[in-house]
């Protein structure tokens, strides 16, 4: 049997140092989780030697050429850590998805965690628990994922989350295991000047199934906090999944976040986006299909107001022949609030007959908001067919006279107008309650 080994070694902790980047973290803070594996040790150590050469990116960067990160103050934020007076996860977070409950549910806090999966699950196999639970008790299935699919050196904060994460999420699904009920995560994080860091990672083996909702959320707090996360996903040969992300963070957070996913051979992904929270985001979300036949979906929804500022920069890489994607990432923005999205189709030398689309509709609100799209084509085959497109407008008021004339006040014909807006992408979600609770959020924002 291997020695467990702890995941920062004596030599690391030695050379510690301020990083480039100017942020208070050194190697002493690192977390300190035993483990069995030789990979997860290497993993940790190579993401602090990244993160200790890498610096901010800049808006001379052109994935950042619209995303100016500069008042991030770095240097005020502090690991969070257990505290008794924070505030608990709101009831409404942990409502059941579906029915009476769920196929199981985790709740991150720092310094507490809760974790439930069904029993016949586990029996089956499925792996549900949290990300410190998974490094020492399962790192057999860590392993089949970690690393592989976003590397820690993307830039400096996928190096952060890689080095520092101890919240997340393991979800391994045993091949030919269905999972009916939905299961549920939440990451909750009160509290100011703090960083929070995240890493999810979900493996579904061969002809498998689930659904798996999970969620970001915070009070408003006055001062800067920090998350950065990473989201990892396999979806292997004929198995099916359908995840759900809702990023609810406070105004006063900065997010930044890698998300990529791997997608077999005649496999399904449907992945859902809801964002409404934080002062700024940057999240990159990728679907590499590499299997003959494989199939990705990428639907998503923003609204904006004030002046928060969200930047989805999506790929949709066709690496295989017979493989579709299909995107639709709708936004609303209201105030001095700015979208930006970026989204790419790339199609590989040889995967012939792919299937590619991609649309960004935005309704501007207000005068003052402004939306980006900036769709792109990258084909390197001769038998395809991609399409994109975007597109930014106000509020007709052609429709705003229709439903006046039929009795119905200004402010609820163009709250009427704004959620039939948004109708494509809640239907494309799994879960009435689900879809109630993004539909809440969107009714908030316009009051």
């Amino acid at each position: 049997m291997t020695d467990k080994k702890r995941v920062v070694t004596t030599s690391a902790r030695r050379t510690a140092r301020k990083t480039s980047a100017e942020f208070n973290f050194s190697a002493e803070m690192l977390p300190v989780i035993e483990t069995g594996s030789e990979t997860i040790s290497s993993y940790r150590q190579t993401a602090w030697e990244a993160f200790q050469r890498l610096e901010m990116p800049k808006t001379t960067e052109e994935a950042w050429r619209r995303t100016d990160i500069r008042g991030l103050r770095a240097d005020s934020f502090a690991i969070a850590k257990a505290d008794p007076t924070d505030a608990s996860v709101p009831a409404e977070l942990l409502k059941p998805l579906v029915g009476e409950g769920h196929g199981g549910q985790i709740t991150m806090q720092a310094g507490k965690t809760e974790i439930y999966l069904d029993p016949d699950l586990a029996a089956k196999g499925v792996v549900f628990t949290n990300l410190r639970t998974a490094l020492s008790q399962h790192p057999e299935v860590v392993e089949k994922i970690l690393g592989q699919i976003v590397a820690v050196d993307e830039d400096i904060f996928s190096a952060l989350t890689a080095a520092f994460a101890e919240d997340g999420v393991l979800l391994y699904v045993p091949r030919g295991v269905q999972i009916e009920d939905p299961l549920h995560s939440v990451l909750w994080g009160p509290g100011a000047s703090r960083a929070y860091f995240s890493h999810l990672l979900v493996y579904l083996d061969e002809q498998s199934s689930a659904t798996y909702v999970h969620e970001y959320a915070s009070p408003d707090e006055s001062d800067q906090s920090l998350h950065t996360g990473i989201v990892e996903i396999f979806v292997g040969k004929a198995a099916r999944l359908q995840f759900v992300e809702f990023q609810s963070w406070g105004r006063h957070v900065w997010n930044f976040t890698h998300e990529r996913a791997k997608v077999e051979r005649d496999a399904n992904l449907d992945w859902i986006f809801g964002a409404i929270g934080t002062h700024l985001t940057k999240n990159f979300s990728e679907i590499d299909l590499v299997g003959e036949g494989s199939t990705g979906r990428m639907s998503g929804f923003y609204f904006t107001d004030g002046i928060q500022h969200l930047d989805h920069d999506t790929q949709q890489n066709h690496h295989a022949p017979h493989t579709t994607s299909d995107l639709l990432f709708k936004g609303a923005l209201k105030d001095h609030s700015r979208s930006v999205w970026q989204g790419m189709i790339y199609v590989a030398p040889g995967a012939q007959k792919t299937d590619g689309y991609q649309s960004n509709p935005n309704l501007i609100l207000d005068k003052t908001a402004r939306a980006d799209s900036i769709p792109g084509l990258e084909i390197m085959a001769d038998d395809v067919r991609c399409t994109h497109g975007a597109t930014a407008g106000k509020i007709d008021p052609t429709e705003v006279f229709y439903l006046n004339s039929r009795g119905i006040p200004t402010e609820d014909a163009e709250r009427l107008i704004v959620e039939g807006f948004f109708d494509p992408v809640m239907q494309r979600i799994p879960f009435e309650g689900v879809r109630q609770r993004l539909q809440q959020a969107i009714i908030d924002k316009l009051a």
